[in-house]
Parts: C-alpha cells; sequence; structure tokens
C-alpha cells in the first residue's frame, strides 16, 4: 500500500465512484472494505492519518460490553459478541483471548457476578472465548499476584478479546485496496458538490502534502468521520442540530511489573459507577478509562487533571504497589462519539446510544456515527446495504463476514515479537536479512526495530514521524520519553524514504516533541493540563 499509488489511481479515475466513504477510523475504513469487498468502485479519504483520532486511543478491547449488560442492552452485547468472534477469525495476528478476573471484596459480589457472567457466557454461544468461573482467593491471587490481599474474598474469571486498534486500522486499509478500492491518508474533504437539483453527488478534497485541490464525484458519499460528523453534517446543511455528545476518556499506561501475568482485572462499579480495567498489554498495563463531558471534538484532547488522579488513585486502590505520576509512561485521551438521533427532539439528550445510528439527509448524504471497534463490521454492512440502494447500484450480498484482514496468517504467534505483522512478518524479516542495522532496536525502553519504520513507510503509508511513533509502531503510547528520544532517528530514516530534507526532518522532530508532551505525566505538565 503506497499513497503515491493511490492518487495516481484518483487522477486515473474517469467517471464517478460508486461511493466516496469521508473518513479513515474504524468505521470508515469498515465501510469501505465492505464496498469494494462487494465490488464497488470505492474511494475512502481521511484528512489525517489512519485511526489518527478515537481509534487509536482505545481500551485496546474487542468485548461485548459487560457494562451493556449490567444496563439491561442484551441487544448490543449479542451483536458485540457475534461481531467479536469474526474479528477473531478474521484477523487472529492481533486479535487474542485476554482473561479478566473481577476481584470480590465484599460478600455478595461473588454470586452478583459469577451469575452474571454466566449470562454473558449464555450469550456468546458458539463464539464463547471461553467459561467463566468463581475463582477462590488463592486463585485470585495466584491469576493478580500483585492484587491488594487485605479483604479479598475471590473472584470471577472470564474471557474476552484484545486487539491492538491502530495496526488493525492500518490493516484494514491495506485490505480496502486489496479489494479493489482507493485509501488515502492526509486528503481532506473540505466541501460537498450537489447536483443542480441539490443531491449530494461528490466531494472537493485537498491533499494535505502539496495542497492540490481535487473534485471528485460518486454516487453516494458516506460521512463516516466519527468525533467529527456534525461537521461534514453542516457541509450538507448549516441548520441542522448537532448530533454528537462528545465524551472523554482517558487510559494510563504503568510498567509490567505492577501488574505481572497474562490475567486483566475488571473492576465493575467504582466509588462514582464507573467500570475500571487494568490490562496487560504490549508488555505494559493499561489502566483506564474515564467518562468525561467534553464541549466538542479536537484531534488531540487532552487528559485532564481530575481523569488522572481518579486513575491513579483507584490503580493504587487496587494494586499492592501504588503507583505515582511519575511512573506513568504514558496517558492517552480520546473522545467516544456518542450520538443521538438527528431526528431527535431538540435539547433530548435521553437517546445518547453506543449504539450506532445510520442516517440518510434529504439531500443523500448517508451518516453513519457512535458505535464501537468491535461493531464496525455489522456498522459497514449495515451502511451499505441502505446506501446502495440510495445510490441505485446493483445489490450484491455481504461477504466480510468471512474476509480475512491484510496480514491474517493461521499461526502470527511463530513470528514472535514480529507477530502482530502477521503474513508480512516474513517480508520484515527479509527487509532485515539484506540490511542488518535495520534489525537494531532504536531505544531498549521499546520494541521497535529500523525495519519497522522503514516497512511503515515504505508499505503502511507512514507520511510523518507521529505515523510511525502513535500508530504504525504504538510507541508513543508505550512510552512517551522514549518516543521523544528516538524522533530523531525515525525521522532520519523516513527521509531516506520519503526523500526529504533535513529542514523535513527538523520540522517532524519538533512537532512529534510537541505533540508528546500531553502524554507525559510531570508535576510540570499535570498542571498544565488541569486548565486545559
Amino acid at each position: 500500500m503506497q499513497r503515491d499509488t493511490g492518487i495516481r489511481a484518483l487522477e486515473d479515475h474517469e467517471g464517478a465512484f460508486d461511493f466516496i466513504v469521508v473518513g479513515g477510523g474504524a468505521t470508515g475504513l469498515g465501510v469501505a472494505i465492505e464496498a469494494a469487498s462487494r465490488g464497488y468502485d470505492t474511494l475512502l479519504l481521511e484528512m489525517h492519518d489512519f485511526a489518527k483520532a478515537t481509534s487509536s486511543r482505545s481500551t485496546k478491547l474487542v468485548h461485548g460490553g459487560v457494562r451493556y449488560l449490567q444496563q439491561g442492552n442484551i441487544s448490543l452485547v449479542l451483536e458485540a459478541l457475534k461481531e467479536r468472534g469474526l474479528l477473531q477469525e478474521n484477523a487472529p495476528h492481533l486479535v487474542h483471548n485476554l482473561a479478566f478476573v473481577v476481584p470480590n471484596y465484599d460478600w455478595w459480589e461473588g454470586p452478583f457476578y459469577g451469575i452474571g457472567m454466566k449470562v454473558y457466557d449464555m450469550l456468546a454461544g458458539r463464539q464463547n472465548f471461553g467459561r467463566s468461573k468463581h475463582l477462590s482467593r488463592e486463585e485470585t491471587l495466584k491469576h493478580l499476584p500483585t492484587i491488594e490481599p487485605k479483604g479479598l474474598r475471590g473472584g470471577v474469571i472470564y474471557y474476552d478479546g484484545q486487539f491492538d486498534d491502530a495496526r488493525l486500522a492500518v490493516n484494514m486499509a491495506q485490505t480496502v485496496v486489496e479489494q479493489g478500492g482507493i485509501a488515502l491518508n492526509y486528503v481532506k474533504v473540505t466541501d460537498l458538490i450537489k447536483s443542480d437539483e441539490g443531491v449530494v453527488n461528490g466531494v472537493v478534497a485537498v491533499d494535505q502534502e502539496n495542497d492540490k485541490e481535487y473534485r471528485l464525484h460518486a454516487k453516494a458519499v458516506i460521512n463516516a468521520t466519527g468525533i467529527f460528523t456534525d461537521s461534514i453534517r453542516k457541509m450538507d446543511d448549516p441548520n441542522v442540530r448537532d448530533t454528537l455528545r462528545p465524551s472523554q476518556g482517558v487510559h494510563i499506561v504503568l510498567d509490567k511489573s505492577f501488574l505481572p501475568g497474562d490475567s486483566a482485572i475488571m473492576v465493575p462499579k467504582t466509588d462514582d459507577g464507573r467500570v475500571l480495567f487494568a490490562i496487560p498489554w504490549l508488555n505494559r498495563i493499561v489502566v483506564g478509562t474515564t467518562d468525561t463531558e467534553v464541549d466538542g471534538p479536537t484531534m488531540e484532547p487532552v487528559p485532564m487533571q481530575e481523569e488522572l488522579d481518579f486513575l491513579i488513585e483507584h490503580a493504587g486502590r487496587y494494586l499492592v504497589k501504588d503507583p505515582t505520576p511519575d511512573d506513568v509512561l504514558s496517558a492517552f485521551a480520546g473522545i467516544r462519539p456518542l450520538v443521538t438521533r438527528p431526528d431527535a427532539p431538540a435539547g433530548d439528550t435521553s437517546d445518547i446510544s453506543r449504539e450506532h445510528v445510520l442516517h440518510i439527509s434529504n439531500n443523500g448524504l448517508v451518516t453513519i456515527s457512535g458505535g464501537k471497534w468491535t461493531t464496525y463490521r455489522k456498522m459497514a454492512e449495515d451502511t451499505i446495504d441502505q446506501a446502495a440502494t440510495l445510490a441505485d447500484v446493483d445489490e450484491r450480498p455481504s461477504v466480510t463476514k468471512n474476509l480475512h484482514i491484510h496480514g491474517w496468517h493461521e499461526h502470527p504467534e511463530q513470528f514472535g515479537d514480529l507477530s502482530q505483522y502477521g503474513s508480512d512478518a516474513p517480508g520484515l524479516k527479509g527487509l532485515m536479512r539484506d540490511r542488518p542495522e535495520l534489525s537494531e532496536k532504536l531505544d531498549k525502553r521499546l520494541p521497535i526495530r529500523k525495519a519497522m519504520v522503514v516497512w511503515g513507510t515504505r508499505h503502511e503509508m507512514a507520511r510523518q514521524v507521529e505515523d510511525i511513533l502513535a500508530r504504525r509502531t504504538r510507541s508513543l503510547l508505550l512510552n512517551a520519553k522514549a518516543a521523544v528520544d528516538i524522533a530523531p532517528e525515525v525521522a532520519q530514516l523516513m527521509a531516506e524514504e520519503l526523500d526529504h530534507s533535513q529542514d523535513w526532518v527538523d520540522e517532524q522532530v519538533n512537532a512529534f516533541t510537541e505533540l508528546a508532551q500531553s502524554y507525559i505525566l510531570t508535576s510540570e505538565t499535570t498542571q498544565v493540563k488541569s486548565t486545559t
């Protein structure tokens, strides 16, 4: 997957596309795969990098949603559990089982949560990742050796899925291309094109790298821009009401020593009613999340002091070793695209949902919003079913239930620390064999090799240092300070691949260093964050 090839295909394209998909996060990529795999002529445009916003800042879970079970939303849990199983089958190099333990400190918690998890098992049916069961105090400590032992009565173990969100997004973009579509990052849609009758039939888009403008036509335009959904809707009709109800979720990343082993902690209800996770991920521990209303969407949300305090305090409450701000390797924030239906009464927030909302405007703009990573495929299937009728194209059945995502490999574990690359791992190994210097790690604190930088630039459409350090590798999330330290060498490797100047290198290092500051916790930065 190379951006120059995609740009040439865009410029050589004759006539209207069947579908133009705006947005390169989980939803947009899923919609583009759905359309291209059915044989429709498909173009996806992302204004920044794939999964730049919410889709790279999740809790890294592919799950049915225990919290939704508590809320009685059985239909959402059923759908998510089914999609969880399909995603593991179609991307086994990125999705795997994870054991979760709910520690019990009160006498009633064991029976209460045990029954709830049995319902979860039952709903999963054949897609079950493993059967839940009660654990004794000793068994709980075996799974969670650093859990707070004082007052611990036992636990309940259940199983869900875990994944790498940004890596999956990159592989999905590659899948779009493999299915015959065009997927481009750094191309921003600046306006919609309408027919003489006022029907949306295209977009105006600008290549962010050279300011070249394109006027592109389509039989249907699909707005899948997540937290920026309303900005595209207002290009269609400036008077529409906002549907987004943005909520910020923050995570902190700790060293693996805080929770050794392979099991995660799930606290179903903290003091203020939130669900809290402490999850092993890429040899780190991710603790989250918060749920804080914010004014509006932003590409780089910043953790607030009260959110960080909440996570550090509650991590300390359930772990033997109490983390401090200095122990936090990285802190990242994402904004959830919670939505109300566009046709809901003004001021009515009762319809805010974690489910997806599909809407077609009077002018024919298709908008898909809400939902979550786990259900992206079903959201995409629903969207193309509707959009195909609107576009008046031949109806074709969905094939994505059994469509392997790029990188699929039956036994990815055989590739060791390159397992997340799946079927691309031999290519990376070949690159290191041809150029042994590329096998070197860039920093002992991070699992990133020079070859990953070259590979991401050549084959994964990475265009900026941030693309490599934040999403192609997860260095920014695994250790933000270390990521800053290696930024100059990453920029130099990328410049050699992209034929960029030293000025570009310097600009990229400065930009990434500035970006990374909001991921680093110190006494100074937390004071800045609290006033942001």
